[in-house]
């Protein structure tokens, strides 16, 4: 009996419609992307082990997908850990590759290993794919595209504020209104944590802070206790649990909380000079909110940490984030190259593209004409047509083989196919065309200049 055949799970197939639909958000990105000064750059799909491990937390680390080492993997295995079936001392020994967990990590090496060839500052685009041994479930994939852009070699905070200007762009033309484009700094969070004097708890107390809209304040606080952060520490995150209203408060707020960090009040000042930017520049659709609460990638965000939040209407995760990382290329050796970047979710931003109803029409241009096979003399003469038509843009193929003409009519009406050209020796002797209208049934005998301006 044969195999029935499958593919394996956080994996997916997509038919044409599907591909149209995402390489219109693609190019929609892409051409966004390019609009702001970046330039495209692929790293390969999958890299040294050593360049991925220890970079993206315990918890990433165990979502890499590793690669067995090519031949017989056991021959130089860790004996000693392959008897005690210890996989984390064993794989190391089997296994010298992983799959790209995302493009950023890759990004700094890319940049560490050229940094003779590129010229600084540097903007680069990614838009490729990454692999994570995550759970699947809606909108989480274990394959998935993310499409990237980072600057490194500038400490400015006009890079925050164009990236903020660049997602406000790439959904504005994706009629995708009312996103949220959340804003933390980690210098907010770090100040925070020395206030309640839990600086070496910073990665706890954040976790914990970040959970505050899912599981509720209470929950959050004996979280805290549990990670062994004080009651008079949690008593003052007090007014942080009701932090609410809009930027100017919130930052007056934690003007008052972070009064004796320095690392806080740095983090307000620079919260503040990107929001006066983006009062002033202005944003399309999008707006900017700030969240004291967004902690995401602490394992090498220094500054600004952003998240983008679907509208409140669809039930959906974030669809895109990123943040400032002041010195990501020191884990490759290369110091003091301040980076900053964002990326978008594709996956997710094409479900909610779907449910809203945002995808154009016309994105899955299908073919406009399909020209009917009569015989060989009938179909070099409709080739002959064909090539004129595809020169003027226009999408067009002949029936491989001189079927019935029932069935090419009805494979016509099942790829939606809007007109049909019947050619035989009457259409051949005159130089013309009969083109059937397969929506209103109407047809007509054209000549190929009618032909082309009708279709």
């Amino acid at each position: 009996m044969a195999q029935k055949p499958s593919i394996p799970k956080g994996t997916r197939d997509f038919n044409p419609e599907q591909v149209a639909k995402r390489n219109y958000i693609f190019n929609t990105i892409r051409g966004a992307f390019e609009t702001f000064g970046f330039q495209s750059i692929e790293t390969p799909s999958f890299e040294n082990s050593d360049t991925l491990m220890g970079k993206y937390g315990d918890e990433g680390d165990r979502l890499i997908f590793k690669i067995l080492n090519s031949g017989d993997y056991l021959a130089k295995s860790n004996e000693e850990a392959y008897t005690n079936k210890d996989s984390n001392k064993l794989t190391p020994s089997i296994s010298e590759k992983a799959l790209r967990y995302d493009l950023t990590v890759p990004f700094a090496r890319y940049v560490v290993q050229h940094r003779n060839e590129i010229e600084l500052p540097f903007k680069r685009y990614q838009i490729q794919p990454v692999w994570r041994a995550d759970r699947p479930q809606k909108g989480r994939f274990r394959e998935f595209f993310q499409c990237d852009a980072d600057v490194v070699g500038s400490k400015s905070l006009w890079q925050e504020v164009e990236f903020i200007q660049l997602y406000d762009t790439v959904f504005s033309a994706l009629k995708l209104e009312d996103v949220t484009i959340k804003i933390n700094n980690r210098k907010i969070l770090s100040g925070i944590a020395e206030i309640i004097g839990a600086s070496d708890k910073l990665i706890d107390f954040t976790v914990a802070l970040d959970k505050l809209d899912k599981i509720g304040e209470e929950k959050v606080k004996e979280e805290m206790r549990g990670k062994g952060i004080s009651e008079i520490g949690i008593e003052k995150l007090q007014p942080l649990f009701t932090l609410s209203g809009s930027f100017e408060s919130q930052i007056e707020s934690l003007k008052g909380i972070l009064d004796a960090s320095q690392e806080g009040k740095k983090g307000i000042e620079e919260l503040e000079f990107i929001n006066k930017a983006i009062l002033e520049l202005g944003l399309s659709t999008a707006k900017l909110q700030l969240d004291v609460t967004l902690a995401r990638g602490l394992n090498y965000y220094t500054g600004a940490i952003f998240e983008v939040s679907a509208p409140e209407n669809v039930k959906m995760g974030s669809i895109g984030g990123g943040g400032r990382y002041d010195d990501l290329t020191g884990i490759f050796g290369l110091k003091d190259v301040s980076g900053v970047g964002i990326s978008f979710g594709l996956d997710r931003i094409y479900l909610v593209l779907e449910e809203l109803g945002l995808f154009p029409e016309t994105v899955s241009k299908n073919v406009e004409v399909l020209f009917i096979n009569f015989g060989d003399k009938e179909a070099l003469f409709s080739l002959k047509a064909i090539k004129q038509l595809r020169l003027q843009g226009v999408n067009a193929e002949l029936y491989p083989d001189a079927a019935k003409m029932k069935k090419q009519m009805n494979h016509a009406n099942k790829r939606t196919i809007p007109f049909v050209v019947l050619v035989g020796d009457e259409e051949i002797n005159s130089n013309s065309y009969t083109l059937k209208n397969m929506i209103s049934g109407e047809q007509e005998k054209v000549s190929l200049e009618a032909l082309i301006s009708k279709i």
